[in-house]
């Protein structure tokens, strides 16, 4: 997946002709002003430039204090339902540790299955979307033992055996495992993603039942809840915003898996800038399968929190090509799809241990990194192949058939000839997205939705608090894109603690 080398050599006279690309030598005169432009498809680099910039003023929008105490609000409730969730039979851990992630699965924010996935159009069904990561099993005693068993499994995949577990946590998850018989004659008990996933999410309908059944004021609209394989995807209206809560039950560990212990010992772009502690704090097992494995027993590694880290070392540039890409691709490519944004994040992440971080961090040059990750993506489909950051040895487009490669390849070509012109149609749909949403927000004033500052029942940190919406406000325009850890005890759900990275509050 190696870039094109960039020559160093001047161009002769008679090989220069009109290339917008060559490089002039003393005889040639060229007027200082000549603009850049992209050998493939003449687009003025600067004009590119511009375009990315306008993308991201429409994508990344910014919320006044009643849309802070909004967010802030169903949260609360998100983390109150799963309080609830853990008091039916005590299956989740007392003290809880969520991952709170900016942007929903099928932005790409973890690596599942998209094809599996419903479509949610930001604008037209929500306003803003969040990943959670809701821990079944918490693995962070380093004297549990604990088997991974990826005998069965792809790369990037494996088997959680619970046969080393105390017996208090097998008989908690019995209905929740398949069983096998071990060599040595006891009863091999395996931890199934499905079986999981099915029981938190009957878990999580009985409380929304009770909770509908019991309604209070300034209590979160739940308007859409929806299954699609293990994913639970929810949306939240509260005031006249619509919040979508992916919410994924996952196996989370501390320390770091063996199978990625040689990714570490290679040279990488956030070196120096962040520690090696804060990259390898965790990771997870996600619910999802590889194509040949087996859905009742297989689970995907995960390197989300390691992934909210290396965001603080990539430059704003570089980001804001990536979620330019990123919504050309989504787009392009509609949903669902077998090629995910995911995919382009790896890419992203290679590229950034590739190229020299001087060149990456150039502001003026985001229309670059923007061709640049449309070739590597386009070079990855072609050669189906799409190597795991954490486990390169990894190919995430391995199961791609040759026939859907190329297709999707044909569609970047149509993008790389003219990347102007899908970066325009991609800014008029987040302008659309932002009108239904403001034309919601008026509709919900106008109708006199409640709000959580109307709510007379509420409790203190539901209370109409200046200085709680500024420290919201702050929490949401500070930290794009960070995770938010939560501690949470389901018998005070009023006292969350809360981490952004490795800042607390």
């Amino acid at each position: 997946m190696a870039a094109p080398a960039l020559s160093s050599r001047a161009g002769s006279l008679s090989s220069l002709g009109s290339s917008p690309t060559a490089t002039p030598n003393s005889s040639v005169s060229r007027p200082a002003c000549s603009p850049e432009l992209d050998f493939r498809s003449g687009s003025r680099m600067d004009e590119l430039n511009r375009l990315i910039q306008e993308f991201s003023k429409h994508d990344q929008r910014e919320y006044d204090d009643q849309r802070a105490l909004e967010i802030h609000t169903a949260k609360d409730f998100i983390f109150s339902m799963l309080g609830m969730v853990q008091k039916l039979d005590q299956k989740l851990p007392v003290a809880n540790e969520y991952l709170l992630l900016s942007g929903g699965v099928r932005d790409g924010v973890v690596d599942m299955d998209l094809d599996e996935l419903g479509v949610y159009n930001r604008g037209s069904d929500y306003d803003m979307a969040f990943t959670l990561l809701v821990p079944a099993l918490k693995l962070h005693d380093r004297n549990q033992p604990v088997t991974l068993d990826m005998r069965h499994s792809a790369l990037g995949h494996s088997w959680l055996s619970l046969r080393l577990f105390d017996e208090g946590t097998i008989a908690r998850w019995r209905d929740c495992c398949t069983l096998a018989d071990h060599l040595n004659g006891t009863t091999n008990f395996f931890f199934s993603p499905t079986l999981v996933a099915d029981w938190f999410q009957e878990a999580v309908a009985l409380v929304l039942a009770e909770v509908q059944r019991k309604p209070q004021r300034g209590t979160p609209r739940v308007e859409r809840v929806e299954r699609h394989s293990t994913l639970l995807s929810m949306i939240l209206g509260v005031g006249s915003s619509r919040m979508l809560y992916d919410i994924v039950p996952v196996v989370s560990f501390k320390g770091w898996p063996a199978v990625a212990q040689s990714w570490l010992m290679e040279n990488h772009f956030w070196d120096g800038k962040i520690t090696e502690e804060e990259v390898i704090s965790g990771f997870y097992l996600l619910p999802a399968c590889s194509a040949s494995g087996r859905r009742e027993n297989e689970w995907r590694l995960s390197f989300a929190r390691s992934e909210v880290q290396l965001k603080k070392c990539i430059s704003p540039g570089l980001m804001q090509a990536f979620q330019a890409c990123k919504a050309i691709i989504l787009k392009l490519l509609g949903q669902p799809s077998s090629v995910s944004p995911y995919h382009l994040r790896s890419i992203m992440l290679w590229a950034c241990d590739r190229l020299p971080a001087t060149y990456l961090a150039q502001e003026d040059f985001a229309a670059h990194f923007l061709l640049g990750l449309i070739d590597d993506l386009q070079h990855c489909l072609v050669n189906k192949t799409c190597p795991n950051y954490f486990i390169p040895q990894c190919n995430m487009l391995e199961h791609l058939c040759d026939e859907t490669s190329m297709f999707y390849a044909r569609k970047l070509a149509l993008v790389r000839s003219d990347p102007a012109e899908h970066l325009r149609s991609t800014i008029e749909q987040a302008k659309a997205a932002n009108r239904l949403t403001q034309e919601m927000q008026r509709r919900g004033s106008s109708s006199g939705l409640p709000s959580p500052q109307t709510d007379p029942s509420s409790t203190d940190h539901q209370q109409p608090d200046d200085r709680l919406a500024k420290k919201l406000q702050q929490l949401v325009t500070e930290n794009p894109g960070k995770s938010i850890s939560v501690f949470i005890n389901p018998d005070d759900v009023s006292r969350p603690h809360f981490r952004i990275d490795d800042k607390f509050f």
